[in-house]
């Protein structure tokens, strides 16, 4: 009665875009790497392939990797090994050189990884909701090996603190 609201997950091709786009579902990017706002040619060709295809606007989302702590400092420190540990799993099967703490570094300060205190995470999402016109940011929080106190932190932050501050910012 009315269907299941459906995602298609789409990593950066304008092929998966417009398929996305014909199937008349909900769109994902899927942001593992490299700077939030160039993905904006992908929201836009979603958008006019729709309106191309005489289909209702559909809502568009990010999903990222991040982790929510205290301060910047904890949530960086924290996280680090275990994305580390996650990018580089992730590299062997796609052909990837291992990952460095530059690397990693540069995602928090400009790329896709959200990580820091609630305030800078929620800076980092209401930046990402303007520059793409999205209409939902998923963290993906379970980073690796990550200890299960420190992802039901990240959690309890995200949900009292990152969110609220989020919608505060884009009022």
């Amino acid at each position: 009665e009315g269907g299941i609201p459906t995602w298609i997950g789409v990593g950066g091709t304008p092929e998966s875009v417009v398929r996305a786009a014909t199937y008349g579902f909900n769109l994902a990017l899927a942001i593992i790497g490299g700077e939030p706002a160039r993905f904006r040619p992908f929201a836009d060709l979603y958008r006019r392939t729709l309106a191309e295809l005489d289909r209702p606007s559909q809502p568009i989302a990010v999903h990222s990797p991040g982790f929510v702590a205290e301060t910047d400092e904890e949530a960086r420190e924290l996280l680090y090994p275990h994305f580390k540990a996650m990018r580089d799993r992730i590299g062997r099967e796609r052909g990837w050189g291992p990952s460095t703490r530059a690397d990693y570094d540069r995602e928090v300060d400009q790329g896709a990884v959200f990580a820091g205190s609630p305030e800078t995470v929620a800076r980092k999402i209401a930046a990402t909701v303007r520059a793409l016109g999205i209409d939902r940011f998923d963290l993906k929080y379970s980073n690796g090996t990550m200890p299960h106190d420190q992802l039901m932190r990240c959690i309890e932050l995200y949900g009292t603190q990152v969110v609220p501050r989020v919608r505060e910012l884009l009022a």
